[in-house]
């Protein structure tokens, strides 16, 4: 079963519990996929998280059960998950513009998050992988010595931070304080440690020998050896986000690749790049 259909599997669940608790562990297990990279997918694919999708889909049947019941506001609060009429209230009031009790007496247009289909986006992504074809490389196993930052997948957290993530390595020196190098020149950055609520690490570091120790504040990381697709990303910053939704959104899915464990990360060819609008970047993906 492709990546579409096993997503679709996710989506029918929530479907069926929007009126119950909803964890991502059990929604991402109804695509067999780990919670972080479901979330992953969902987001490349769709354009917005899980968590908002979940958000919006109960608010809009909130507001048809309002329409269309004589539920009271409370009703259907406790009915969609929310712990309090207030907290419902604030929540529908920021998704629909009214309070529940005018929305519920006023005609207006609101159309809300209708149910996605995602075998619907599988035909109308058909066609689009000319973006930017990876090549099958085998990796050795790497040392990397780095600078450890905390990021997140909601909201598109990690687009926004990482650009000053490495900003502060390249402005502190942290560069400089790394021993053992083997690879001067060649930056990586390391996605990795990810955790089923979205929070994950971005380490930003150099390639090193295997006898080189980190220095205080320093993290060393193993990258395993093994089967990468690799994807040039040639340009301005903005590329380099492109590619990896290209990536998640079109190419995986699309592929009869599966994305096996482990950290996705990029090396940036430092000395042959000029900040920020012509990058030198490859980005490794770990595939079977």
């Amino acid at each position: 079963m492709d990546y579409y259909n096993r997503i679709q599997l996710a989506l029918n669940y929530i479907e069926q519990h929007l009126h119950d608790a909803l964890n991502i562990r059990d929604i991402a297990a109804q695509a067999h996929f780990s919670p972080f990279h479901f979330q992953r997918l969902f987001l490349a694919i769709s354009g917005f998280s899980v968590h908002e999708y979940i958000r919006k889909r109960r608010l809009t049947e909130a507001a048809d059960q309002l329409r269309h019941s004589n539920d009271s506001v409370l009703q259907v609060s406790l009915s969609f998950q929310y712990q309090s009429q207030e907290a419902f209230t604030r929540a529908f009031q920021s998704y629909t513009g009214l309070t529940p009790g005018k929305f519920r007496h006023t005609i207006t247009d609101f159309t809300g998050q209708s149910r996605m289909d995602f075998l619907h986006l599988k035909s109308q992504s058909k066609g689009a992988l000319h973006m930017n074809l990876p090549v099958m490389v085998q990796l050795n196993r790497t040392s990397i010595i780095g600078w450890e930052y905390p990021t997140n997948l909601n909201q598109d957290t990690h687009y926004q931070e990482i650009p000053g993530f490495y900003d502060d390595f390249g402005r502190n020196g942290r560069f400089m304080h790394i021993d053992g190098k083997t690879a001067p020149g060649m930056s990586y950055g390391i996605a990795c440690r990810f955790q089923e609520n979205g929070d994950f690490s971005f380490i930003i570091g150099e390639q090193v020998d295997e006898n080189a120790t980190p220095g205080e504040g320093y993290v060393r990381f193993e990258i395993p050896e093994g089967n990468y697709a690799e994807f040039k990303a040639f340009g301005g910053t903005e590329l380099v986000q492109q590619t990896r939704d290209y990536i998640y959104g079109t190419w995986l899915p699309e592929s009869n690749y599966e994305r096996r464990e482990g950290p996705d990360f990029e090396i940036t060819d430092v000395l042959r790049s000029t900040f920020p609008n012509d990058q030198r970047v490859k980005i490794y993906i770990p595939v079977d």
